[in-house]
């Protein structure tokens, strides 16, 4: 294969890559705490010997935004969000986790857990636990969960150092490598879920963009394919 079809092939891929985070994203649109994600495309130059440099377009990183999506109010007293930067910690069976997600509530033990059953853990890295048949309890902006007088723990709203890589595990867990730090930006609210935060409008038009720019690519590899037929057919005769 000559360079026209290693460059074209190495954007398509590029293309479907991104094509398949897009449809992820408009999946997701409605979906509590979650993070849009888009592909950073770059230049990518393999050495050619005896000739002039080779140079293709490498999509492999994945950017998380980081924007904050709608505050719905709900009333529920579990459900919490995040107001500024940060993330909820989650004890899960693969060590501790990120998310933005707030939907919690309490399992048959006391412990605070997210949907998937996650234990929500406090600033140390412990589970927060409330007394059983309890239900008037409190959340203060600085993540403090209390029962009357009576101090349970604080949540912890944590993030990572900055420039850090977050490493999505699914749909609303994140994984770093990075060290962790209180938030000091990031506010709970009581009684609100954070939405997702992809921008629906503009993933549809960005779709139709990649869709576009994949079948001009694949009209490319259709024409290259016919000219190296035809000067086969030519060199046969």
């Amino acid at each position: 294969m000559e360079s026209t079809g290693y460059v074209t092939l190495a954007r398509q891929s590029g293309l479907t890559r991104e094509m398949e985070l897009i449809a992820h994203n408009i999946a997701n649109s409605a979906t509590t705490g979650f993070r849009q994600q888009g592909l950073v495309f770059s230049e990518y130059v393999e050495a050619i010997r005896g000739g002039d440099s080779l140079s293709m377009a490498a999509a492999r990183v994945k950017k998380t935004s980081t924007a904050q999506g709608i505050l719905t109010q709900t009333g529920n007293a579990l459900d919490l969000a995040i107001e500024g930067s940060g993330y909820f910690q989650l004890e899960t069976p693969d060590g501790l986790r990120l998310t933005r997600a707030g939907a919690f509530n309490v399992n048959s033990i006391g412990d605070i857990v997210s949907s998937d059953g996650h234990r929500v853990l406090d600033t140390g890295g412990a589970p927060i636990n409330v007394p059983p048949g309890e239900a008037d309890v409190k959340v203060a902006a600085d993540g403090t969960v209390s029962l009357g007088e009576q101090l349970l723990g604080q949540i912890g709203v944590m993030e990572p150092e900055p420039g850090a890589d977050l490493t999505r595990e699914s749909g609303v867990l994140f994984r770093t490598d990075s060290a962790l730090a209180p938030s000091e930006s990031g506010k709970v609210l009581q009684g609100h879920l954070e939405g997702s935060n992809v921008d629906a409008i503009s993933q549809l038009t960005r779709m139709i963009e990649v869709q576009r720019s994949y079948e001009l690519g694949q009209k490319l590899l259709d024409m290259e394919h016919d000219r190296t037929t035809d000067a086969l057919k030519t060199l046969i005769k």
